[in-house]
């Protein structure tokens, strides 16, 4: 199965921009609340129209605005979980079930052996008589899943599928999901603004930002190396510095300044054209005792301004040295277990007001446009 998007809608000042291809997988959709995940699906299951554009499944036109194509979205077999499971509430497991097939146009025998049939599939056998407010949450979702796959669609997408459920059930219920994906082995959208889903989910992703996506790479490849400031912000990074690169060497080489932090960094590799900042995740910088030799690169002097205390991790606030004193960006947020920062305070001062040093790794710079 394949899927081509390419689309722009307008709603009111908002602008969709969207383009990407998904295969045979579980593709990704990473971006925060309003900027067009949602809205996106709506118009490939033709809920909401495009301005212009193509949507293609399987080659075939589901959406062309040149063509004049606009197939309906019962007839276009696509399967959207919507974050609240739209589950009918004054009907029973079974009769939402049925309710897809009814649609699709099943004989009531034919669309009843069908529902039993996915109702054992998804362990919910014996649930057949209970309405929505009377099954768990992720009770409700395997329900909403079978009304979609007992109608075997080719393209299922799942919008934040995770959100409704209180955090102590979102692990269970993502586990499950994950073998009923396995066992499909369906192409799949799947919508979340949380990166570790998305991380653990998802072969390959791409960040919509304000309407607009970045290109699809492999969800490893997007952490490892993002290459926007709006794709590093919602991979977790949380320490940003404006950017430039540093020589006279027109800017093709591996130095660059970053202002907020007043530092020059080597890094692992050539600043990109158009360096804006740069970032540093929280875990990657270390502690460096003032009696060891200082590296050559790399290594600022701080101020530590804040500690706290996590339940597993400290966190260390810090003001570099060299930061301007008019600088909103400078403050860095440092993150390690407690076993690493109890064993570093045994034998370094670092209370709040005491000053530190701070190394990284050249390849732990982000470089951002």
């Amino acid at each position: 199965m394949s899927l081509f998007v390419d689309i722009e809608k307008k709603l009111g000042d908002f602008h969709l921009s969207t383009c990407f291809e998904a295969g045979n997988e579980v593709m990704g959709i990473l971006g925060a609340s309003g900027c067009g995940k949602s809205l996106t699906l709506k118009c490939i299951a033709g809920i909401e129209k495009p301005d212009r554009g193509r949507i293609k499944l399987d080659g075939v036109p589901l959406f062309d605005s040149d063509l004049g194509v606009d197939v309906p979205p019962q007839k276009r077999r696509v399967g959207l979980l919507f974050q609240n499971y739209a589950l009918f509430p004054n009907m029973t497991v079974e009769g939402n079930i049925m309710a897809g097939l009814k649609a699709a146009g099943k004989a009531r025998r034919e669309a009843k052996a069908l529902a039993a049939r996915i109702m054992e599939r998804f362990y919910l056998t014996g649930l057949e008589s209970r309405r929505p407010c009377q099954l768990s949450g992720g009770q409700q979702q395997r329900v909403a899943l079978a009304r979609i796959l007992v109608t075997n669609p080719k393209l299922l997408m799942l919008d934040e599928p995770f959100s409704a459920l209180d955090g102590y059930l979102r692990w269970k219920v993502e586990l499950e999901l994950m073998d009923v994906l396995s066992e499909f082995g369906l192409t799949t959208l799947f919508v979340s603004h949380s990166r570790d889903e998305i991380y653990r989910l998802c072969s390959r992703a791409c960040v919509m930002t304000e309407g607009v996506s970045t290109a699809v790479v492999p969800v490893k490849t997007m952490f490892r190396e993002p290459q926007t400031l709006a794709a590093c912000q919602l991979s977790g990074c949380k320490n940003y510095s404006s950017a430039e690169p540093f020589g006279g060497d027109g800017g093709t080489g591996t130095r660059v300044f970053a202002r907020d932090w007043g530092t020059v960094f080597a890094c692992g590799r050539q600043a990109p054209k158009g360096l804006r900042c740069i970032g540093v995740r929280s875990h990657a910088f270390r502690f460096l005792s003032w009696d060891e030799p200082s590296p050559d690169t790399n290594v600022m002097e701080c101020r530590v301004e804040r500690l706290v205390e996590d339940v597993f991790h400290m966190v260390v606030m810090v003001l570099p040295a060299g930061a301007p004193a008019d600088s909103p960006d400078a403050r860095i947020r440092l993150e390690m277990p407690k076993e690493t920062w109890f064993a570093y305070a045994d034998k370094n001062p670092c209370g709040e007001g005491d000053r530190i040093r701070v190394g990284v790794e050249p390849e732990d710079i982000l470089l951002l446009t």
